[in-house]
């Protein structure tokens, strides 16, 4: 019994995977001169696992959290093996601030005041970009 149980469990692991991959779904974002296509965590789940478990990200390549009512947004890096900079924007598309995360750092790193977006990217690429807080952003959402 514990055979099959095992090997029923191996048989859905690329399943599994593949569910994950659809939780997400694609946003242009424009800021200053970049263009960027990320990845839109939009749901619960999919904001609930963000960028977790993931060893690398290419340069210019992250995530964008959207929620549907303004609010104090907190992020933690649980399960989070990158060290990365999250930029909490407004409902109009404003960068309110910027903060760093370290990997696996449980401590809640917040917005300070309501937000729409939390938007992650590899730690100083932010700054490297010249994009700070008070700079306008505009997304897009990508239907597939």
């Amino acid at each position: 019994m514990r055979l099959i149980l095992i090997l029923c469990g191996l048989s859905l692991a690329p399943l599994l995977a593949m569910a994950g991959e659809s939780l997400f779904g694609q946003v242009q974002v424009s800021v200053a001169d970049k263009q960027l296509s990320l990845e839109l965590a939009q749901s619960y789940e999919a904001r609930a696992r963000g960028l977790m478990h993931r060893e690398h990200l290419c340069s210019d390549c992250g995530m964008l959290f959207e929620y549907t009512e303004p609010r104090v947004i907190s992020m933690w890096m649980k399960n989070t093996l990158i060290p990365l900079d999250v930029a909490f924007v407004d409902k109009q598309g404003r960068i309110l601030v910027i903060k760093p995360m370290q990997p696996h750092d449980l401590t809640p790193v917040d917005s300070e005041q309501p937000a729409s977006y939390a938007w992650e990217m590899n730690q100083g690429w932010f700054a490297q970009n010249g994009i700070q807080a008070g700079d306008q952003v505009s997304f897009k959402v990508q239907n597939n």
